[in-house]
């Protein structure tokens, strides 16, 4: 099968789901006299993405940025604090469970703090995005570090390498699969802080990134809108989860086995 045809097997089947739901969502409003308000219809969706694209276009970018911001701390903080959690039992032991708190407490709860704390606009929004995203990066790495072959690690011992040379040379490769699944999870989940975020932190008017503009067209009942918003939301995010399997597979190609 050529590569061609291969991209095409795996993208038609979703993509058949998407037409098909998308023709029952609009057969059920029509049919069951739905108003507009309550739900619209995928037509009236994207007539609304037409009709508002400049500044839908602009939200986006003013929400990439803080997913980006804080896909990426998160990323670094998840993989060093993951790292610095295998090569010290200690804090694994006492520090780990606690990591938990950041999947637990829900990030509604603690986003008007984030705003006391950093202020409104992107900096809190950032910071919600990796509090959100870290979770599955620090998971990841652990895992992949303590699920190093155990015959190669007594190798490094006999050949007395360094603990730090070691996790460089050895374990930190050995685990970028783990890590690369980590970060694909975190990539949606970075898109999701940001607009939780931006749905309290946020400035509106001109500058309004998706969250805002979400929240601002509920309180208007325009609905439409809402969902527009969602949907160059979801893009962005089915974009991020692109890079990170783009980034991941050349990772592996060029350093694990598991892609040979």
């Amino acid at each position: 099968m050529s590569r061609r045809a291969g991209v095409f097997a795996a993208v038609w089947p979703p993509l058949l789901v998407v037409v098909i739901l998308l023709v029952l969502w609009e057969l059920v409003v029509v049919l069951f006299s739905i108003p507009e308000y309550l739900l619209p219809t995928p037509i009236a969706v994207g007539r609304t993405m037409i009709e508002q694209w400049p500044r839908l276009i602009a939200a986006t970018g003013r929400t990439a940025t803080a997913t980006l911001a804080g896909f990426a701390a998160s990323a670094v903080l998840g993989v060093v604090a993951g790292s610095l959690l295998s090569l010290v039992p200690l804090a694994r032991r006492g520090i780990y469970p606690l990591t938990l708190l950041l999947q637990m407490v829900p990030l509604v709860a603690i986003a008007p703090m984030l705003v006391i704390w950093f202020g409104i606009g992107l900096p809190s929004v950032i910071v919600a995005a990796c509090i959100v995203s870290i979770f599955p990066v620090i998971a990841g790495t652990l895992d992949g570090l303590q699920s190093v072959d155990a015959g190669l690690e007594e190798i490094f011992r006999i050949h007395r390498v360094g603990r730090i040379r070691t996790w460089w040379k050895l374990g930190l490769p050995w685990s970028i699969p783990s890590v690369i699944t980590g970060l694909r999870i975190a990539a949606g989940l970075a898109v999701i802080g940001a607009i939780v975020g931006e749905f309290v932190g946020a400035y509106g008017g001109q500058h309004a990134p998706l969250g805002a503009i979400i929240t601002s067209a509920l309180k208007q009942n325009q609905t439409s809108t809402v969902f527009a918003a969602i949907a160059m939301a979801s893009a962005l995010g089915f974009l991020l989860f692109g890079l990170v399997n783009l980034g991941g597979w050349i990772l592996l190609r060029r350093w694990h086995a598991s892609a040979q």
